[in-house]
């Protein structure tokens, strides 16, 4: 339910790289002795992607915690959260209902909770945080389903909806309150919440420190301070070697350093990379949300040959050993191991097989060795971000790949604006991941805004209504299931192959020894905040 465009385009932002020691020493670390020992301290200094810092500030309205792919947003509390095996559990809220038509949804507040000036937080903050989200057009959260929200007294908050959805509990365990006395413009720069932890300082471009809150009505924080650095991957590697941060993220590209003082740990994820297949011929045009219009079609992946062939003739395990170092997984689809992922999405590499699907499907060699079918050569573009190494290294070996079945990808390596530009009309090495099936609907429903592949199907629309009709969450994963497959048809390899799966990426961070990092989540998509969403539970 999350725009795409509009989560790339923020966390691309260009944020400049920055020196680790100048920062680091404004923040004051105090942890190692003279004689090397960790000595008890109480803070963190973490080094995160450029992109991990919100553009528009820590503003849950515009997007912060739930814009992009979903993490706790500390600085707010939220009306229920998810433990370590994504069972939700209460926060803000002590209790929730819905009615038997699955369009009324109550939550209870609790009522011991103040907000960092002091004030009580009741559920008119609650119904003013959803509604305002709502109403404005920057937001990165998708309420479309919410018809309002309303607090008949301070302890109720009731949502009212549009049609029934009950994965509602995923995206208000990652919207943060706002207090409805203190929300304005500069809201984003100057937070108040009743999370876990309190903004003390922003220095944009570069860092960001967050402290414990010591009105808090849960657990105190173990850790007190959190710094944290926005830099780019070589630089975070520097900080690392120089001993100035206590954790930082990497990629399988950079895996192999080893770094006195500190381990590599990796972290399950699903952060899945995937290739979009338009579906559709070339020749028409689609009108996104913000107004822009892209062509819509691929002469060769119109072709459904050429999309079985390219799922079934990929060996999906030389992405993983070959470029992530191991650190990762197969993919087959968006949510690989989740309680909604079907069996049926998965295929054995087989390229005699899908050689023969080519020639049954009329495709035949060209003197240059490509296959051709009626004036057409199977050959195409291929789009990835051309600052991201990891997805370089899947273009080519998707390329390399690519040839043995005779079909010729042309790598085109660039920058957002483009790849979004040609994100209906030609295929692009995309990194997609939620802890919910809602990122299922939003790349296959017919209307969403990010289905890139072009993927049409009534009977795949009314199974994602089904699921997201049904009583509780756990009654809507068979349809979910049969959205992707139902014995006849779907968008799996042996369907219409809407898109080709490789590898789901594991999350690796360098971490100083002696730290302890609390057991986490499957991570989503993206190295960054949803590390941290249980940094208070961390030790030294």
């Amino acid at each position: 339910m999350l725009t795409r465009r509009g989560f790339v385009k923020m966390s691309g932002i260009a944020a400049a790289a920055v020196s680790a020691g100048g920062l680091l020493s404004a923040c004051g670390s105090s942890r190692s002795s003279s004689s090397g020992e960790v000595t008890e301290n109480k803070q963190v200094v973490m080094a995160m992607p450029v992109g991990s810092e919100p553009e528009a500030g820590f503003d849950p309205i515009r997007g912060w915690g739930d814009g992009g792919h979903g993490h706790e947003p500390l600085i707010q509390s939220t009306l229920v959260t998810t433990d370590e095996k994504l069972a939700f559990q209460n926060d803000l809220a002590t209790s929730y209902a819905v009615s038997s038509d699955g369009l009324s949804w109550e939550f209870k507040i609790r009522s011991d909770v103040k907000f960092t000036d002091d004030k009580p937080l009741t559920a008119r903050d609650v119904a003013f945080t959803f509604n305002t989200i709502m109403n404005t057009a920057e937001s990165e959260v998708d309420l479309s389903f919410v018809k309002e929200v309303s607090a008949p007294d301070d302890q109720t908050a009731v949502f009212s909806l549009n049609k029934p959805f009950n994965a509602l509990l995923y995206l208000v365990a990652t919207i943060g309150i706002v207090p409805q006395h203190a929300y304005g413009a500069d809201y984003g720069s100057n937070p108040i919440g009743s999370g876990r932890y309190k903004l003390e300082q922003w220095d944009k471009g570069q860092q960001a420190i967050l402290v414990a809150n010591p009105g808090y009505y849960g657990e105190a924080p173990k850790i007190e301070r959190v710094v944290v650095l926005f830099m780019e991957e070589d630089a975070a590697l520097a900080a690392v070697q120089s001993g100035k941060v206590d954790v930082a993220y990497t990629s399988a590209v950079l895996s192999g350093a080893t770094v006195p003082g500190y381990s590599l740990e990796h972290y399950s994820s699903v952060d899945s990379r995937g290739i979009s297949l338009p579906m559709t011929a070339p020749g028409t045009s689609k009108t996104a949300e913000d107004g822009a219009v892209y062509p819509v079609g691929n002469a060769v992946t119109c072709d459904l040959s050429i999309r079985r062939a390219i799922n079934y003739g990929l060996d999906r395990q030389k992405f993983v050993d070959n470029i992530l170092n191991g650190y990762g997984s197969v993919a087959y689809s968006v949510g690989d191991g989740m309680p909604w992922s079907s069996d049926d999405m998965k295929c054995k590499t087989d390229v005699a097989y899908a050689k023969e699907i080519l020639a049954s499907g009329g495709w035949s060699a060209g003197a240059d060795g490509v296959l051709e079918k009626d004036g057409v050569r199977a050959a195409f573009d291929l789009f990835y971000p051309a600052n991201d190494k990891v997805r370089q290294s899947f273009a080519n070996e998707f390329a390399n790949q690519m040839k043995d079945l005779g079909i010729a990808v042309n790598l085109r390596g660039t920058d957002w604006d483009e790849i979004f530009a040609h994100g209906y009309s030609d295929p692009v090495v995309w990194g997609w991941g939620t802890n919910s099936p809602l990122e299922t609907n939003s790349l296959y429903r017919s209307t969403s805004e990010g289905n890139y592949a072009g993927y049409v199907s009534e009977a795949c629309d009314a199974y994602l209504d089904a699921a997201l009709a049904q009583p509780n969450v756990e009654a809507s994963f068979e349809y979910w299931k049969l959205a992707q497959w139902d014995g006849s048809q779907g968008f799996a390899p042996q369907g219409e192959a809407a898109w080709v799966w490789l590898a789901n990426i594991d999350h690796l961070y360098f971490v100083r020894e002696g730290l302890h990092i609390a057991p986490q989540k499957p991570h989503p998509h993206g190295h960054g905040w949803s590390f941290a969403n249980n940094i208070d539970r961390w030790t030294w």
